[in-house]
């Protein structure tokens, strides 16, 4: 089984009951997972099926689809099995390696219809390696606000609008964000009619994409000449739902460009205090989309569920697209940490070893003037900005971090808890 695109589905509780069973597939998608963990497999696959049913977004239908199949093919089910394969392959499947290579549907390996399934799914595309022939896309803002405006005329049928001038029209990426980081389309527009003052403000700041091409086509050279091995993939730009500042699919760099839109004259009033820390300002964008091109970069890492690993993972994102772009993503983060520097850490190694991702990562829920999130970036950075200062081959040092096999071993060799004890 696989998660074509990473799944992090939040939910809203609203009035209508259309808006409710929407909401649920965050519900219904963390049960099937964990059905399918503990081998349950046919509870699994009602759930899968009950998403594809409600999910509005194709690459949530195409996830679902292919569960749905290897839990199938699991439970012996091979004609069935077949039947959402196809499916899966109509929504877009194309990971022809993945499927070869899937343990959980070896039991259709001898089956007649294994080699002409094969056969239909399309090769994927070859990664680019050239710097200069990333496109960058940003016509899904465009098209967000002329469904905007459309709506400020005529309040009638707010989500046909939507639907019919925005989603309809989305890009490959924007397909993959909102899949991945809005639960449905009711989602997003709760989240853009509950902020008006905010959306009236950032309009001209979320179209200065054009202004950072420039910058953003820089930082793509310049991990060129650190790491020769480098994929450049198309950047996209959309307008979420204050889910996702930026994360990566097969089709590229996505980034939500609405959180990425701080500047003069933008009203927050209705932004409570976490949502204003996932504020960003516009210059930042190019530092956004080179810490989302490292992450496209780390097939090579180990899978590893320690917290440590997360950090790293996220952390070292941060530091080598620091290298190319400049500076960091997360400078509100980074520079609430200065002076706290051992009170963090000594936080932090209760959890590192142990699955507590949330503590670090992601937490805005719980963010106050006291207690800031995200605070696994700044350690990820540190131990891996540690790693590279006392490398003496700096190439080398960072194709060692995109290839980490063991976390607990880098950690020790990143020297970073000495460096922290001669701090002050």
């Amino acid at each position: 089984m696989k998660k074509i695109v990473c799944s992090a589905i939040l939910i809203l509780l609203c009035n209508t009951i259309h808006t409710q069973e929407k909401q649920s597939i965050s519900v219904i998608k963390q049960e099937a997972d964990d059905n399918y963990r503990s081998q349950n497999y046919k509870s699994a696959t009602e759930k899968y099926l009950k998403i594809i049913e409600l999910a509005d977004f194709k690459s949530q239908k195409l996830n679902a689809t292919y569960n749905a199949a290897c839990c199938l093919a699991v439970q012996n089910k091979i004609d069935s099995s077949y039947i959402y394969l196809e499916k899966a392959i109509e929504y877009g499947f194309n990971y022809k390696s993945h499927l070869l290579n899937d343990n959980d549907l070896k039991n259709l390996h001898d089956h007649p219809k294994w080699e002409k399934l094969i056969a239909k799914i399309p090769e994927s595309k070859s990664l680019n390696s050239n710097p200069e022939l990333a496109n960058i896309i940003t016509k899904d803002i465009h098209h967000f606000w002329e469904a905007y405006d459309f709506v400020n005329k005529d309040s009638t049928n707010i989500r046909d609008v939507y639907k019919s001038k925005y989603f309809d029209k989305a890009s490959e990426g924007m397909e993959d964000y909102m899949g991945a980081k809005v639960s449905s389309i009711d989602y997003f527009i709760k989240h853009i009619q509950s902020h008006p003052k905010l959306y009236k403000s950032i309009r001209n700041n979320t179209l200065k994409v054009d202004d950072y091409k420039k910058d953003i086509r820089q930082s793509f050279k310049n991990f060129k000449e650190l790491y020769s091995e480098a994929k450049f993939p198309d950047v996209y730009f959309v307008i979420g739902a204050f889910t996702s500042g930026g994360t990566v699919s097969p089709s590229g760099l996505l980034i939500g460009t609405n959180q990425m839109s701080d500047g003069e004259n933008v009203n927050t009033d209705e932004l409570d205090f976490g949502d204003k820390l996932l504020l960003n300002k516009s210059k930042y964008l190019p530092h956004v989309v080179a810490h989302e091109l490292i992450h496209f970069q780390q097939d090579g890492l180990k899978n590893d569920t320690i917290t440590l690993g997360y950090v790293i993972k996220e952390g070292m994102a941060d530091f080598i697209g620091e290298l190319i772009s400049g500076d960091t993503a997360n400078k509100k983060i980074f520079d609430w940490a200065q002076g706290k520097e051992h009170k963090i850490w000594n936080d932090f190694k209760k959890d590192m070893y142990y699955d507590r991702y949330s503590n670090w990562i992601a937490n805005y829920n719980t963010a106050s003037e006291d207690s800031y999130p995200d605070l696994g970036y700044w350690i990820g950075y540190e131990i891996c900005k540690s790693y590279y200062e006392n490398a003496k081959d700096k190439t080398q040092a960072i194709i060692d971090m995109l290839t980490i096999q063991d976390y607990r071993k880098f950690l020790i060799d990143s020297k970073w808890e000495g460096k922290l004890a001669k701090m002050k």
